[in-house]
């Protein structure tokens, strides 16, 4: 009886251990080495476009921004090919400084950006629950940025969590994660 009980317990103390382990060994929520590789592809994709980098990129009309985004922001859209996928990516160049003004991003817009978050929608059935957007914010510069955690902004960014960039454009009407209109529902 006392060697049932005690390979009893000896089976729970292993069943909790190699739950504890694969649990630690499980990928992260977001910025794991699929988000950044697919980050990454999609910064290339970006700039081979014009929408991001050094290369002249393309600006359309600023306007004022609030947070979590910069205090000027400038939106473009379209589509984009990233790694083999043909998907729509929502650019949101987010620039700040003080006293800053519209006109002064229009003549100046390197000095003044601040960081690059970008929406991109993958295939179905990549996030359903999210309508399969892909989330990242980038540095000028294409570096993936980190959240105060030390987390790397890519993927399904604070998926579950009560702020972030799934819980605030889940809030978008239409249904479609997107607060400028409603074409990706």
């Amino acid at each position: 009886m006392q060697s049932t009980t005690i390979k009893r317990r000896f089976m729970a103390v292993a069943a909790l251990f190699l739950l504890m382990a694969g649990a630690a060994g499980a990928a992260p929520p977001f910025g794991g080495g699929q988000d950044v590789a697919f980050a990454r592809a999609l910064w290339q994709a970006l700039a081979s476009v014009g929408m991001v980098g050094d290369r002249n990129p393309i600006l359309s009309r600023p306007y004022r921004g609030k947070p979590p985004h910069g205090k000027i922001l400038d939106l473009l859209e379209r589509r984009v090919v990233v790694n083999g996928f043909n998907g729509v990516a929502i650019v949101k160049k987010n620039y700040g400084g003080e006293g800053l003004t519209v006109n002064d991003v229009i003549d100046h817009p390197r000095e003044y950006l601040k960081s690059v978050t970008v929406m991109f929608k993958r295939g179905r059935g990549y996030d359903p629950e999210n309508r399969d957007w892909f989330y990242v914010k980038y540095a000028p510069d294409g570096a993936i940025l980190k959240n105060p955690k030390g987390m790397l902004l890519a993927g399904r960014v604070a998926k579950g969590k009560p702020t972030g960039c799934i819980a605030c454009h889940r809030t978008a009407p239409g249904g479609d994660f997107v607060f400028n209109h409603d074409r990706y529902r």
